[in-house]
């Protein structure tokens, strides 16, 4: 029996040897670091968007941060997403909308930076007016809702413990939406949404599209994440009462349920931005998609019609970011797709 036992002792481990030694060639073979990146030196002035964007002032946009900087009792960083408040920032400017930025404590907030930046997020940490801004949020406690045409939930994983039972929030939130503005979150942001409760006693997500990062997404990325989260935000966004709608795992799902626009993940934040300015009345400046979009859109053609479509399509479009959809390759192998892992790789090396 023991020599049975050892037996399989002996090829469990030389079974776990190979599958880490065919992980790490696979990782190696995508070469992700030969992937071109962005122009960290990025100014506002370099964004044609914002450079040819509306002049006439149309009002003032107000995004909410988060001023928690660890995720609970851990060193594990939390704070805000930079591309989630970057992106969005210069859509509202280059629409004509002046951007306050707020968070529950005020001051400096902490910022948590993505791997993967684009010439916006670079513009943003290069631009004086907007680090002036973010190195000291105004308090909540100190926002006059009437001031604002909307209100913009940015993400990051410490708004799961600073916005859902914050009263400022709730009132800044409520006070925009009854007066016909319009309400965005992205990624988890909608975590502020959660206690909303409107002036009739029906709260703001009962019974509404909506979407957040899902559980999947959460527990891809910590496997423990029900341990260091109160909760996770699509169970509680369900809970009180949203129709969650589940998109693809880290691809753009933007959900419009009238003034109220929510995204699911970081990809999500463009489209989000855009579908504000829309919710308030105006067609969005033209903008060119930036290469990270069009593999996003790349990656939906895949998922909806196919690899031969996605083949097709990326000869017809604009040059795509191929380290993005390598990323994608690399997380369908770590989930054993191995089908999608060969598609993908081989429409990023097309």
């Amino acid at each position: 029996m023991w020599k049975t036992i050892k037996f399989g002792l002996v090829a469990c481990l030389g079974f776990t040897l190979l599958l880490v030694l065919t992980g790490y060639a696979y990782v190696r073979s995508l070469n992700l670091d030969s992937q071109p990146s962005a122009n960290p030196l990025s100014l506002p002035a370099d964004l044609a968007f914002v450079r040819d964007g509306e002049r006439a002032p149309r009002g003032k946009v107000l995004a909410v941060v988060t001023s928690t900087e660890r995720i609970g009792n851990t060193d594990k960083g939390a704070g805000f997403e930079l591309t989630e408040l970057a992106r969005a920032y210069y859509v509202f400017v280059a629409n004509g909308y002046e951007v306050d930025i707020a968070s529950p404590l005020g001051g400096k907030a902490p910022m948590q930076l993505d791997d993967s930046l684009v010439a916006a997020d670079y513009a943003f940490l290069n631009d004086p007016i907007a680090q002036r801004k973010i190195a000291n949020t105004l308090p909540v406690t100190q926002i006059n809702p009437a001031q604002y045409a909307a209100v913009y939930f940015v993400g990051g994983k410490g708004t799961m413990f600073d916005f859902p039972d914050n009263a400022d929030i709730q009132r800044i939130a409520r006070a925009v939406y009854q007066t016909g503005g319009v309400i965005g979150a992205v990624c988890h942001g909608p975590a502020a949404l959660l206690n909303v409760t409107l002036d009739n006693g029906a709260r703001l997500l009962a019974g509404r599209r909506a979407t957040g990062f899902t559980n999947a997404e959460e527990l891809f990325l910590i496997n423990n994440a029900r341990e260091l989260f109160p909760y996770l935000l699509q169970d509680a966004m369900t809970q009180g009462g949203a129709e969650f709608a589940e998109g693809q795992l880290y691809l753009d799902n933007t959900v419009v349920d009238g003034r109220l626009i929510t995204g699911q993940n970081p990809w999500s934040t463009w489209t989000v931005a855009e579908a504000m300015v829309r919710a308030l009345g105006h067609v969005p400046v033209a903008r060119e998609r930036t290469s990270e979009e069009i593999s996003v859109q790349l990656l939906d053609i895949y998922f909806r019609r196919g690899a031969a479509a996605a083949l097709q399509a990326k000869g017809r479009l604009p040059l795509a970011d191929d380290r993005m959809l390598l990323m994608h390759a690399l997380v369908a192998g770590m989930q054993w797709r191995m089908g999608d892992a060969y598609h993908i790789q081989k429409l990023a090396r097309q």
